[in-house]
């Protein structure tokens, strides 16, 4: 199948909605764990966090556009300036799923979808208890995007990941720790490490056949 512009701008919403957001591949699944000033939490699944940049330590993720439907994750992020962003192990993903339904506001996921939280070091939002990499974040910007959507960036406050998971160079195995991976708005993966290249530089290429 080729689709040009033209082709796609016709395709019927759905089908457009679910083919767009599946060809840039298979993207780590989080959630994103918030509370707001009153004490209420809140809990929604993201396939949209990105790394930034690493000294410092920074990461970003997206939210849609929000003027008539508030998102209690963002809202809350504004607020307090602290967030969470935490790994979806494999045998989460159903319950991390069904955190994308639009529930009242004041309704907290964390009860619904039964899922168990913690606080560590006095940081102000919540953690999801059995994620494999727990991230403290905290508000740097937002940056608005021409869709109308809008990219979060934080910083790297307190990180928490599983004792064995990492090597001598710093790099994490995600399958070593059962993490999930989303491919469009509702499909999810598994992640098996195929190998580990060196970093590339120029006089070490070798000679492909």
């Amino acid at each position: 199948m080729k689709l040009n512009t033209k082709d796609i701008d016709k395709l019927e919403h759905k089908f457009r909605l679910n083919l767009i957001n599946s060809i840039s591949g298979i993207k780590p699944a989080n959630l994103i764990g918030t509370r707001s000033k009153n004490g209420m939490d809140n809990l929604a699944i993201f396939s949209s966090v990105v790394h930034l940049g690493s000294n410092p330590a920074q990461l970003g993720f997206i939210v849609r556009p929000f003027a008539e439907n508030p998102r209690d994750t963002y809202s809350n992020i504004l607020e307090t300036q602290h967030y969470t962003i935490n790994g979806v192990p494999l045998e989460l993903t159903k319950k991390a799923h069904y955190t994308s339904a639009k529930l009242d506001q004041g309704v907290s996921e964390f009860e619904v979808m039964n899922i168990e939280k913690e606080f560590m070091d006095d940081f102000y939002a919540p953690f999801v208890k059995s994620s494999p990499i727990k991230i403290g974040m905290k508000h740097l910007d937002s940056i608005p995007l021409p869709n109308g959507c809008t990219m979060v960036i934080g910083s790297v406050e307190l990180l928490m990941v599983p004792e064995g998971s990492m090597n001598d160079l710093g790099q994490l195995d995600l399958s070593h720790i059962n993490s999930a991976g989303i491919s469009g708005l509702n499909s999810y993966y598994s992640l098996n490490k195929l190998t580990t290249y060196p970093y590339v530089r120029t006089s070490e290429i070798p000679e492909f056949e």
